[in-house]
Formats: C-alpha cells, structure tokens, sequence
C-alpha cells in the first residue's frame, strides 16, 4: 500500500477512530502513517493522540507542517499539549505560532496549572441582546466556522460582560424578526477562570451542559469549556483518586510511559508510612504479651478480628471519599455521618459477631480445640467484632472529613492508610474485651 493510498484510506474515517487505530501500532507505523494524512485530517486526529505519540510525531515533523499544525490547532488542545512539556520545549514551539495564536498560547498558559482557564478556548459566538433573530443566524452562518461549539450561543453587552447563554434551538424556532432581548431571561451558569477544574468537572455533572462559559472577577466573558475536555479532565481526576486510595502518589502519565525509578519513588513513601503505622500493631501486641501467653487461642483469631475492622474501615472511607468528589455530601453532614457509620457498624459487627460465635460454637461441638471455656472464647469474638467493626466504620468515615477540613486531599485517607490505623486499634479491643470476659478463666 502506497503512502497516498494509506492517506486517502485514513483520511475518510473519524478522527477519534484514526487516533486510536495509529496508537495501536508500532513507532515506524505511526509515524507513516500520520504523515500520509492530508492536513486537513492529521490536525483533529492529532488532538486526540496520547501525548507521548503527539511528541514522537513533532520530532519527525519538518519545521513548516508543524507550524501548520500548530496554528491550526485548537487553542485548548494546544494548550494541553504546551502544558506537559518543559519550558524551554514550549519556547521553542512558540515560536512556529503566528503572533495572534502566540498572544493566546501564552494567555492560556499564564492561568495557574490545574485551573480552569488552561482548559478554556477563546473560540466561541458572542451576540449583544438588541440583534435581532435574523442578524445572529447570519453572524453564525458567517463566523460560525471557527467556532469550538454552535450549540450554545452567548449574548455579551459593549463592555464584553456576559448577560446571557441561549442554546442555538432558541433561535432556530423563533420568528426571524424577534429581538434577542426578548428571549433573554439573564439567567445563566459560568465558570471562574482561576477557580480548579474539579469545579467545572461539578458544574457539568449537574447542569448536564455541552458548554459552559469562563468569566473574570468582573464577569467579562473570557472563553467557554467543553463537555469533551471536562470528561477527559474527570477521567484525570477519578484516576488521580483511584492511585490515591491504593496507597500511592497520583500519576499524570499512563502506567506504561511512567519511567520505572518514578514508579518506586511515588509507590515507596507510601509503603514507609504504612510499614512504620504496622509497627505499632507489633508493639500493641507486645503490650498484651502476658495475656497471649495465657490463653494462646485469642491469637488463632487475631487476623479475623483486625482484618474485619480494617475492611469495613475501607467500606467506609471509599463511600466517604467518593461522596465527597460527587458534592453528595458536606462537612457539615459530618454529625449525621457520625450516627449513620455507628449504627451501620453495629449491625454489621452484629452480623460478623454471630457468624463468629456460631463458628467457634460449631468447632466446639466436635473437638476439644478451644478448651473448657469455649463459650467465653465464642462470646468474645463475638463483643470483638461488634466493637472492631463498629470502630472501623467509624474511623474510615471521619478521616476523610478530618482530612478535608485541614485543607488535605480526602483521598489520601487510603484504604490502606485506614486499614492500618484501625490494625492497632482494633488489637487494643480486642485484648481489652477479651481482659474482662475471660478475667478469672482464661486471664
């Protein structure tokens, strides 16, 4: 197959699908690939590579098609492009941009990393509110084309503030002659340019827009967000707390482009900490040796005790975690949480404890393996787990909303971290409920 037979064949298909086809083959694949690309397809199906494919492609490119590139490229798309790499990378692409989409460039890439305005796009159709209906079908006709998105049209008054968004139905059943003033209702949602893009992620969630516009402190209308950067920013944001949960610092590179020693270094601060909080399970246990010793059989269910509490810990954490990142809940629903993970805690214990004390009782009936004193044993995993549990519970709730309230990351309040925390705690519980049952028999 020739190069141009290749191009013509690729260039007929969706960008998205022709991004994914080119990402699956090799290097020397890839690259002959885009480069048989007409200019006309290789610009949207660039947007949509992996960023270390994009960068593979630039290298090989000859100065003129990537200016072409460049320039032609969408503003926030270059924006995301320009934002991953090192300063002096992006100084030297800049310069292949034309003064006008340069001054953008460096607009975009001035607002604070993370923040809205690095994902906005300044292309978009502004109207004023005496046009008639006539007149703003023409001017989308006419400017339409460089236009991110049609569907939502947005009215700005003579200081460039915004008044009004109409969605592009509006105009397309309304009488040709009717003022746009008189569909207005200057009822509207938009975004802070230097607010963090987890507000837009929010915004979109529950306004179920395509669009939604940026604004400054005076409400001038700076650019619009669109739903196809927000999902790919939600998929970043649920990523990051996923690897966050695990135990681990946050990736911003896939699994695979991650270099291995910048895999250990984010994966060994964790496993310090976590290691060093188990010491004190070891020292806890060192505490309660004597009662080890006396009755040895507390020990056979050490590791259902804790592991019981450090589960329903995790439950608990993650259902927090996860509430919070979807704004179902608030720090001040921190009382009602407090009450639902204790009773919930109970009863789980209750169902675990029973479990427990038919299990203990069960073994009992045919062997002689927990002594004379199987009852008191039965009854103290029983209690056990009714406290481990509840507790757990309890603890993977309100760490996150600790964690939220200083200022932190909820979802640094790990599953592991959790697990680790109610390990110690849970082992006090349980010697010291096993301290009063047993008192006299066993201890």
């Amino acid at each position: 197959m020739t190069l141009q037979s290749i191009g013509n064949a690729f260039s007929t298909g969706s960008p998205v699908d022709l991004a994914d086809l080119i990402a699956v083959k090799s290097e020397e694949e890839q690259l002959l690939i885009f480069n048989a690309l007409s200019q006309e397809a290789a610009i949207p199906v660039f947007a949509y590579l992996p960023f270390k494919i994009q960068m593979e492609i630039l290298r090989s490119m000859p100065l003129d098609r990537i200016a072409n590139l460049l320039n032609n490229a969408a503003p926030d798309d270059r924006t995301a492009l320009l934002e991953d790499l090192p300063n002096d990378t992006v100084n030297q692409l800049l310069k292949y941009l034309s003064p006008e989409e340069r001054a953008i460039s460096i607009k975009l890439l001035g607002y604070p990393e993370d923040s809205i305005g690095r994902l906005m796009t300044p292309d978009y159709i502004a109207i004023k509110l005496n046009w008639t209906v006539q007149q703003v079908l023409d001017y989308i006709r006419e400017y339409g084309r460089e236009s991110e998105t049609v569907n939502m049209i947005y009215a700005v008054d003579d200081h460039g503030v915004l008044v009004d968004d109409f969605r592009i139905r509006q105009f397309l059943f309304a009488p040709l002659s009717a003022k746009v003033e008189n569909l207005a209702d200057h009822h509207f949602v938009a975004l802070r340019v230097e607010d963090d893009r987890e507000k837009a992620v929010k915004a979109f969630r529950k306004y179920g827009r395509v669009a939604l516009p940026v604004i400054d402190s005076k409400g001038v209308l700076l650019g619009i967000v669109t739903v196809d950067d927000i999902m790919n920013v939600a998929v970043e944001e649920d990523t990051e707390d996923m690897q966050k949960v695990g135990g681990m610092a946050a990736f911003k590179e896939p699994y695979m482009d991650v270099p291995f020693f910048t895999l250990i270094r984010k994966r060994i601060g964790w496993l310090i900490l976590l290691f060093l909080g188990e010491m004190f399970t070891a020292s806890a246990m060192g505490f309660f040796e004597g009662e080890i010793s006396k009755a040895v059989v507390l020990a056979l269910f050490l590791p259902l005790i804790i592991s019981s509490g450090g589960n329903s810990g995790s439950q608990a954490s993650t259902l927090i975690i996860r509430a919070l990142a979807l704004g179902e809940i608030t720090l001040r629903d921190w009382w009602r949480i407090m009450h639902r993970e204790i009773f919930s805690g109970i009863l789980l214990g209750l169902a675990l404890g029973t479990i427990g004390f038919f299990r203990v009782s069960l073994w009992s009936a045919v062997s002689n393996i927990y002594g004379p004193h199987w009852l008191l044993v039965a009854v103290t995993i029983f209690l056990s787990l009714i406290g481990v549990v509840m507790w757990g519970s309890l603890m993977g709730a309100m760490l996150p909303l600790v964690l939220k309230r200083c200022g932190f990351d909820p979802a640094v309040s790990s599953t592991p971290l959790v697990a680790t925390l109610v390990d110690v705690t849970g082992i006090v519980i349980y010697f010291t409920i096993a301290m009063f049952v047993l008192q006299g028999t066993l201890l």
